[in-house]
């Protein structure tokens, strides 16, 4: 695979960079080997302090990391900007709360069986394998956490943000860190199993396509290697007939569309009960025919190309099939630029279960809306995907929508706003979106070993 910068609003290739050579590979595991028989006695205030002054480096130059964000994958300049100030969130939380998500639990004191605790403790040498929506956040999350648990980490970055993951290396580097602790690398698929069969290395994260988790998981399983994945998604968006209708039609715009898209977590699905849904369809093509696509780097931008020509021309040979098996497709909004790789706001409707669409993810601007009979007809829609990532509910009472979350089989469900990223919540989710979590004690708890250490008389039974 070829790792190169290729601005999807002009498509332009500006820069490609040599693969790693098997011999680096090699290398860069030991490294980071070395720096983990380091890096886990390191004091956690030490940890923390270069966590800190990441945080700090990212936001004293917000605006250029985030054009780099820009350039590779065409994400609007003030999303990039919110994505740095994400990813130095994160930073913070995990200096701030590290130590004590690493504490031991103490067990109950017996006769029997004297004193024990579960100790945490570092695993070793972990990779990471991320992709291109989220360039910065995406390291953010599966590094902080492991780097304040003492483990250390390779990262396997997507092709078309080469500088995106160079330029996380380097703020690491900046910022502190030891020498191979954190290391990037150009690293082809045959060379991602070479990595987890090494026995130095000891687990993987990857966030991704269901196939990519499928290929990963597989050869992580065959060298008995924990891993986590985050996959793909399709959220439901569910509004219920006391919805606030504006309001919830204007988060439905961005829910879908932030990040053009392109969003594990984004509205994929919206299903509205019956006696609300002409209206809520009408205020929310309202809203779509808003959006303005064009540079990202404007200000005035409000939707930006896709990532790549492939992967829109993918979104929309995906359409041209929804349709061929009687779907209705309805183009909202001014025709957007041919320069670019734009796809037109799409509006899906009639979506039936015996299309293929019915069960796919869309990542790009389409939105499919199904009317639902009442609320259980809408639970039941929600349910009825093979993802169980996020998902939203819109009610003006509080209490019934905390009901119907419990309903929807999924990792997360928001009420009353889309699914949400934050820095102090945990990401994950269930079936085809994968397993394991990200962030606050549950991230970090991942990759760690849970280590009984018990004291016990040596005249106590047995």
């Amino acid at each position: 695979m070829a790792y190169q910068t290729t601005n999807p609003y002009t498509g332009e290739t500006l820069k490609t960079f040599p693969n790693t050579t098997d011999a680096q590979v090699q290398q860069a595991i030991e490294s980071a080997h070395t720096a983990f028989l380091s890096w886990r006695d390191t004091p956690f205030s030490q940890r923390a302090a270069v966590l800190t002054k990441a945080a700090q480096l990212l936001r004293a130059s917000k605006l250029d990391f985030a054009k780099i964000l820009t350039l590779e994958m065409g994400k609007l300049l003030a999303e990039a900007q919110a994505e740095v100030e994400l990813s130095a969130e994160i930073l913070d939380y995990f200096a701030a709360h590290g130590e004590a998500f690493m504490q031991p639990d103490t067990l109950p004191v017996s006769k029997a069986n004297g004193r024990a605790i579960v100790a945490r403790e570092p695993l070793g040498v972990l990779l990471a394998v991320e992709p291109w929506n989220f360039p910065y956040y995406q390291v953010a999350r599966i590094l902080a956490p492991q780097l304040m648990a003492g483990n250390t980490l390779l990262l396997k970055h997507a092709s078309n943000v080469p500088q995106s993951a160079l330029a996380f290396e380097k703020l690491m580097r900046d910022a502190g860190l030891i020498d191979g602790a954190f290391i990037n690398l150009f690293v082809n698929h045959t060379q991602i199993e070479t990595i987890l069969n090494d026995t130095r290395v000891h687990g993987v994260a990857l966030t991704g396509s269901e196939g990519a988790g499928a290929v990963v998981a597989a050869a992580a399983g065959k060298a008995l290697k924990k891993s986590t994945l985050e996959l793909g998604g399709a959220d439901a968006f569910v509004v219920l007939e006391d919805a606030d209708l504006p309001k919830t039609a204007k988060w439905g715009v961005f829910g879908r569309h932030w990040n053009a898209g392109q969003v594990c977590v984004s509205s994929k699905r919206m299903i509205v009960v019956d006696a609300v849904f002409d209206e809520y369809l009408r205020l929310y093509t309202e809203g779509v025919a808003g959006l303005k696509a064009g540079d990202p780097m404007d200000p005035a931008t409000t939707l930006a190309p896709l990532s790549s020509q492939g992967a829109a021309d993918e979104v929309k040979e995906k359409i041209r099939q929804a349709v061929a098996h009687g779907a209705t497709a309805t183009e909202v909004g001014p025709k957007v630029p041919e320069q670019g790789a734009f796809v037109q706001p799409t509006i899906l409707t009639n979506v039936t279960p015996d299309n293929p669409a019915y069960h796919q993810e869309f990542f790009g601007p389409v939105s499919m809306i199904w009317r639902a009979k009442d609320e259980a007809d809408a639970v039941r829609i929600a349910n009825d995907s093979p993802y169980g990532l996020g998902g939203s509910v819109f009610t003006r009472d509080e209490k019934r929508g905390e009901a119907v979350a419990r309903k929807i089989s999924t990792g997360m469900v928001f009420i009353n706003q889309p699914t949400r990223v934050k820095a102090d919540m945990p990401f994950g989710g269930v079936r085809r979106s994968g397993y394991g979590r990200e962030l606050i004690n549950l991230g970090i708890n991942e990759f760690v070993n849970h280590k009984l250490i018990n004291v016990v008389d040596i005249d106590a039974p047995f």
